[in-house]
């Protein structure tokens, strides 16, 4: 599998940020009320996530590493801004819909995980590819989560109606613990995958409900739990 093909598949899938490394918990439980509130947090992430992992990669070398942090939050505000100022002239009802989490984009875990631990120490092309495949894999998640809460809250999905007659939504999956019961459900999905495929031999250890250590003490970073030693820059 190609680098770029790897990155892809890693976002989406192996190190899904919201199912396997439970990060930007917060747009996720707040904004999933429905699916296309869902996917639309989740693309503008994308495209800040992508955007910023290249802008980043390529000013790597002329970074100082005593100022990286607040070099990310510029870059990645930036990036906000057009996206936000895009949304409310094009999708304002969107943009209602998802208030004030938007702008909130600037501080995602998320986006400011990946520049620390994979743009900043790779090249441009894999940290794309990198910030497309954590994008897309962050957009999958919270369209999934949306819509399931909104077909059990409602009855439909992206109003499109198909339950029986005689369906009675469940209120609470529109509020705020259905947030709650659906992520749990679809973690222990992912954990009854996980039990499966290590039972049947394969090596299921890079996918899991989030890193054990302490983010306080951590001195090595994200990456180390994926890519062992950080790579020198290139």
């Amino acid at each position: 599998m190609n680098k770029a093909a790897e990155r892809l598949y890693n976002g989406i899938l192996k190190e899904n940020p919201t199912f396997v490394l439970m990060l930007g918990m917060c747009p996720t439980l707040a904004v999933t009320t429905s699916a296309i509130n869902g996917l639309g947090m989740g693309l503008a992430t994308a495209v800040v996530l992508t955007l910023s992992n290249f802008l980043i990669s390529l000013l790597r070398k002329m970074i100082p590493d005593r100022v990286r942090i607040p070099a990310f939050i510029v870059i990645i505000a930036s990036f906000v801004t057009v996206i936000e100022l895009l949304m409310k002239a094009y999708l304002p009802a969107l943009n209602n819909a998802l208030g004030v989490y938007i702008p909130l984009i600037v501080v995602n875990c998320i986006i400011l995980g990946r520049a620390e631990s994979y743009a900043y120490e790779n090249p441009p092309i894999p940290s794309l590819f990198d910030g497309l495949g954590m994008g897309l894999g962050f957009s999958m998640a919270l369209t999934l989560i949306g819509a399931f809460r909104e077909i059990l809250g409602s009855g439909a999905v992206f109003d499109y109606h198909f339950m029986p007659e005689g369906f009675v939504p469940i209120g609470i999956f529109v509020q705020a613990p259905g947030a709650f019961f659906v992520l749990a459900a679809l973690v222990g999905i992912q954990n009854v995958i996980k039990i499966k495929g290590t039972k049947a031999g394969k090596d299921m250890s890079k996918i899991g409900s989030g890193c054990t250590r302490d983010c306080s003490t951590c001195k090595e970073g994200c990456s180390s739990k994926f890519y062992g030693e950080k790579e020198d820059k290139k």
